[in-house]
């Protein structure tokens, strides 16, 4: 579909049939539109999209300019930049400089329709298998005065 819509395949890009399963090779599309099928669908697959942008601040909108929010990367040497970009980013998890979710004590989520509303892993993960309930309860003795002394 990336080809079909104008997008240059810079590597992979080929189907194999292997094993019990569909499987697509490591693939970088170049020259991709925000408005192409690859940069507006969620791919669940090695393929990375790649929207050249004008701007920190375009860059901004093309990324919040869906429907998804799982992950986001930011590569740059100016890390006050860096962080002004990830806190605009409607995404569950930014990385700067690096790509992944952390360790099991970093909570991980998307937001948008990349999201279910809680987190894996951290403690956060316990709210989705919880629901909190307050339950107020009057215990005293009902013969006891409660005049104030």
């Amino acid at each position: 579909k990336g080809r079909a819509e104008g997008a240059k395949v810079v590597t992979g890009g080929n189907a194999h049939k292997h094993g019990k399963g569909y499987f697509i090779e490591p693939t970088i599309f170049d020259d991709v539109t925000p408005e192409m099928t690859i940069a507006r669908e969620e791919i669940f697959g090695p393929v990375l999209s790649v929207i050249k942008v004008a701007s920190a601040d375009e860059a901004v909108r093309v990324a919040n300019d869906t429907q998804y929010g799982l992950a986001a990367s930011i590569f740059t040497a100016n890390l006050g930049k860096a962080h002004r970009i990830a806190r605009d980013i409607r995404a569950g998890t930014v990385t700067i400089n690096c790509y992944g979710e952390g360790d099991i004590t970093t909570p991980f989520g998307g937001f948008k329709l990349s999201g279910f509303g809680g987190r894996d892993k951290s403690l956060h993960a316990h709210d989705q298998y919880t629901e909190l309930k307050t339950i107020w309860a009057d215990i005293s003795d009902p013969k006891v005065s409660r005049a104030v002394d």
